[in-house]
């Protein structure tokens, strides 16, 4: 067995996993069912988070340069400002949106992954697999009709929606499809205002939300009532331009469509995202509402989450357990809050009833009036505050008074990400003067990065896993903690 992971397609997320997989030396091997990349702008958005783990790809750079930078979101009634958020005071080196579409996305992450010496190979579908053990054996079906046999050590399945990875495995996509119609279009708009920021208008028909592309470029989406059962059409120019002046604040003239679309809201994932040597990652195996934007983001978290782990394990540096079971259990939990809380997103957007309305709109003036509710709304939409305070794989220390607890994202400004580089490896934030940390970091070379950073308050000693969340925090001069949590996770 040559190959140690098939990546069943090449979207966002399948590309994601590729590049993380193959930086860090893992043979693998990515088929997509499609001839070519996808022409439409799809998903738009990257949040600050997913930009961080991309630093560790060392894939950032090209997609600022073509990305747009946005820095706040209004939620406007009519002409009336209900509220504004700004990300740009978040802690973080990407303290904004990055608006780009998904068909540059998957441009940008392919070219990455060629840098790697990796294809992407098209016109191939998966039509079967079967698990041991010891590997999974996938049935491959060529453009030409031919069927090929190939054996892998792991495979992930990245393949959307309609999985064919998660219909084989059997798994029940559990959840429902929403009770409205909405309209998509990707149209040239004048008279925005803030028009480098995105804009969110409650009115009594429904929700209009116009995200920014490029300039003059920008995404309408809108609902448009009960589907009674029948799938949306197509809106047209003429459709998105009554929306845009029955709901919108006035004088924004839409033209030169790109792409229009009408769409159901699906809300469904999976139970487990494992099973045996087979994993579901992305569409696969969530799916909800657009709302927040976070279903790629949340998809290239899933394929970063994995992707470390999987890779020790095939480097023989660590045991399977509990690393990959881990994964699952930390991302699963995420999916169904992202699941819940677009869900509710839209449910508040989209309210019937004038006095709910007002209701509502009174409340949300309130609330968006208080900066703790501000400071909150805008690292959750940044997703800098997605942390996994349950997760097996935290160390359980005699944590210091202050610093990021075990679980939590790290704060790492101003210096390397940890991850960076061809090497899965953990990062010790801790004082130096002791020569324990320097014989730590001897004693497990393939573990540890080869020094020492400065911790994150006085008094602490934390280990930081290479997608940058803490694993374990602890009390100065407690290195025990540290080589225990280290002998637990690695081959014995």
């Amino acid at each position: 067995m040559n190959t140690n992971a098939l990546v069943v397609g090449a979207g966002p997320v399948g590309l994601a996993m590729a590049v993380e997989l193959a930086r860090y030396g893992i043979s693998i091997r990515i088929v997509e069912k499609t001839a070519q990349r996808t022409d439409k702008s799809k998903a738009l958005v990257l949040w600050s988070r997913t930009l961080e783990l991309m630093d560790r790809m060392g894939a950032t750079g090209p997609f600022l340069s073509e990305g747009l930078k946005v820095t706040a979101a209004n939620i406007v009634a009519g002409t009336k400002q209900i509220g504004r958020i700004t990300l740009d005071g978040v802690a973080t080196p990407y303290p904004y949106a990055l608006m780009i579409p998904q068909s540059e996305t998957e441009h940008l992450l392919e070219e990455h992954l060629a840098a790697y010496g990796v294809k992407v190979e098209r016109n191939i579908e998966l039509i079967g697999l079967a698990a041991t053990t010891d590997g999974v054996l996938s049935t491959l079906r060529h453009s030409d009709g031919h069927e090929e046999s190939f054996d892998s050590g792991w495979l992930i399945g990245c393949d959307g929606a309609h999985s064919t990875v998660r219909h084989e495995l059997g798994m029940e996509f559990v959840g429902k499809t929403m009770p409205s119609n909405w309209i998509l279009g990707d149209v040239h708009l004048s008279g925005v205002l803030n028009p480098q920021e995105i804009t969110v208008a409650w009115h009594s028909s429904g929700v209009l939300a116009i995200f920014p592309i490029t300039p003059n470029r920008y995404r309408v989406i809108a609902d448009t009532g009960d589907t009674h059962g029948v799938a949306p059409p197509d809106p047209t120019l003429e459709q998105i331009q009554e929306v845009l002046d029955q709901r919108g604040p006035g004088n924004i003239m839409a033209s030169a469509p790109v792409w229009l679309s009408g769409f159901h809201i699906n809300e469904r994932k999976v139970a487990t995202y494992r099973s045996g040597r087979v994993f579901l990652a992305g569409d696969a195996a969530h799916i909800h509402s657009p709302a927040g934007g976070q279903g790629m983001n949340t998809g290239i978290q899933d394929a970063c989450n994995l992707a470390w782990k999987l890779a020790l394990v095939c480097l023989g540096i660590c045991a399977p357990e509990p690393l990959l079971s881990s994964f699952s259990i930390e991302r699963s939990e995420i999916g169904e809050q992202v699941l819940k809380g677009a869900g509710r997103l839209t449910a508040i957007a989209t309210m019937q009833g004038n006095i709910k309305q007002s209701i509502r709109n009174h409340m949300a003036s309130l609330i968006f009036g208080l900066s703790p509710v501000l400071k909150t709304l805008a690292n959750a939409m940044t997703e800098v505050s997605i942390g996994y305070p349950k997760s097996p794989l935290n160390g359980k220390g005699t944590s210091p008074n202050s610093g990021p607890a075990e679980g939590e994202r790290a704060p790492i400004m101003n210096q390397s990400p940890v991850g960076s580089g061809d090497s899965p490896r953990f990062a010790l934030f801790a004082e130096g003067g002791d020569a324990r940390g320097p014989q730590l970091i001897e004693r497990y070379p393939n573990l540890l990065e080869a020094t020492l950073r400065q911790p994150f308050q006085e008094g602490g000693i934390w280990l930081v896993r290479p997608d940058g969340y803490v694993a374990l925090a602890t009390e100065r001069g407690r290195w025990d903690d540290v080589a225990n949590y280290l002998d637990r996770i690695k081959l014995s």
